[in-house]
């Protein structure tokens, strides 16, 4: 740190500055200036006691001057000041001293039963101290009064000087703790609302990568198989455009009908991440039309792919309304007709299952079928689906390629890890790894916990 930067530190942290430290500067002010007050009146009062009684005047400043400064600690000793203030009543000094210690006894945090005693003796003393100082006064005066008259002006007088003071420090303490405790009560509510605030950011957060999650893993499953098999078809147009024209015109048309299916899908999906719900271009898509996209990219690929189904989805949609294992006939039918020899055989029953458990087990045979195209060229598939007791069974497996040419597919290690991700969502079981024989085998069991109504 240069030595520039470390006098502008230090002048920093020497520097006054805050509301607390203008409060606290004010607070001190006031007691010297009280404490000031108290002090020359007690100097007089004890000057002019001393003159009464023939003592010397020197006494009276000697005892007044501690006395009245006492007033200095009122605010860390309040209970201290007013035992100096009853010690001194006697002598008549310190009224001023025995308001503001009384007053700050009573605002203060001393237990109540202390405030109490302490302001029933200086009471009791400033009534001894006013009904003596009376009854003289009468008896210089020449004045007899009544009892009566005496006793009601000493309570008054005795009252005046104590109870004022008492119950004021009363209010203001009690006022000075409420404060403090909705303080404290708004401060928590604040520290609350910002813990929450934080929590509901981690939530939106959270809740956006995992949209952004479902939105990568759905255009990567509709787009991603239909480039494919388009590169597939043409690594073979290339093959035979010289020595089979009309297998090559065959494939340069799969080529063109799988560029537009892919197109159409796209189409969708960005028509949905760009256009609001009411069909205005927004800023940026709302939270409920995220949450659609990938159904959406599902009826998109339905409408070029999945052939009709007569069963319901879990909220009561048509099953046609996304991939469905109806749909796996046809897309057999286009890995055949890419030049992949794949089979497809059926087990038990069938039945319609509801349209997340349809279009998972879909899309797991759908990624297969297009990692066998990826990675093991000219080799032979196997699709086998099996419709079991509550749950549905699916198994794609190859064997290691026939050393075909390689399309050149490029990969990006997700549709694995998508497969596991859509198969766990619902429930189910997904396993996948190498054969004995040198191919791939991909399994996944999805339980039918939505059943078709």
């Amino acid at each position: 740190m240069t030595t520039t930067g470390a006098i502008a530190e230090a002048g920093a942290r020497g520097a006054p500055s805050g509301p607390w430290w203008w409060a606290r500067r004010r607070s001190m002010a006031l007691d010297v200036a009280l404490a000031l007050v108290s002090v020359l009146e007690c100097v007089l009062e004890g000057v002019q006691f001393a003159d009464e009684h023939g003592l010397p005047g020197a006494l009276g400043v000697v005892v007044g001057v501690p006395a009245g400064a006492s007033l200095l600690l009122r605010r860390r000793w309040p209970v201290a000041v007013v035992l100096v203030s009853i010690a001194i009543t006697p002598a008549e000094m310190g009224f001023l001293l025995s308001i503001v210690g009384l007053y700050t006894l009573a605002a203060s945090e001393v237990p109540r039963r202390i405030t109490a005693v302490l302001a029933g003796a200086s009471l009791a003393g400033t009534l001894i101290v006013t009904f003596v100082r009376f009854e003289q006064d009468m008896a210089q005066d020449g004045y007899q009064p009544g009892l009566w008259v005496v006793v009601a002006f000493t309570v008054a007088m005795a009252l005046g000087l104590t109870a004022p003071p008492v119950l004021l420090g009363l209010y203001v303490g009690a006022r000075r703790r409420l404060v403090d405790s909705l303080r404290e009560r708004a401060d928590g509510l604040e520290r609350e609302l910002s813990l929450l605030a934080d929590r509901a950011e981690e939530r939106a957060v959270w809740a956006r990568n995992e949209e952004r999650t479902r939105i990568a893993r759905e255009m990567h499953d509709v787009v991603a198989h239909r480039v494919s098999l388009m590169v597939v078809h043409a690594a073979a147009l290339q093959a035979v455009a010289l020595k089979d024209p009309e297998k090559a015109s065959k494939n340069a048309g799969l080529v063109g009908d799988m560029g537009r299916q892919a197109l159409t899908e796209l189409r969708e999906m960005l028509g949905v991440l760009r256009t609001s719900s009411d069909g205005v271009v927004a800023e940026k898509p709302a939270a409920a039309q995220t949450q659609r996209l990938a159904a959406v990219a599902a009826v998109a690929s339905a409408r070029v792919s999945a052939g009709a189904a007569g069963g319901h989805d879990d909220d009561g949609g048509p099953v046609g309304d996304g991939p469905c294992l109806d749909g796996l006939a046809d897309l057999v039918g286009q890995s055949r007709a890419a030049g992949m020899a794949v089979e497809l055989s059926v087990e038990g029953e069938e039945r319609a299952y509801g349209r997340r458990v349809e279009r998972t087990a879909y899309r797991v045979v759908q990624e297969a079928l297009t990692n066998v195209h990826k990675h093991a060229p000219g080799a032979k598939a196997q699709v086998r689906l099996a419709h079991r007791e509550g749950e549905v069974a699916l198994q794609v497996e190859n064997g290691p390629s026939d050393g075909g040419a390689d399309a050149g597919l490029p990969s990006g290690g997700n549709g694995l890890v998508g497969m596991r991700e859509r198969v766990s969502a619902l429930g189910g079981v997904f396993v996948s790894g190498p054969t004995e024989a040198g191919g791939f085998r991909v399994s996944a069991v999805i339980p039918d916990r939505v059943r078709a109504a």
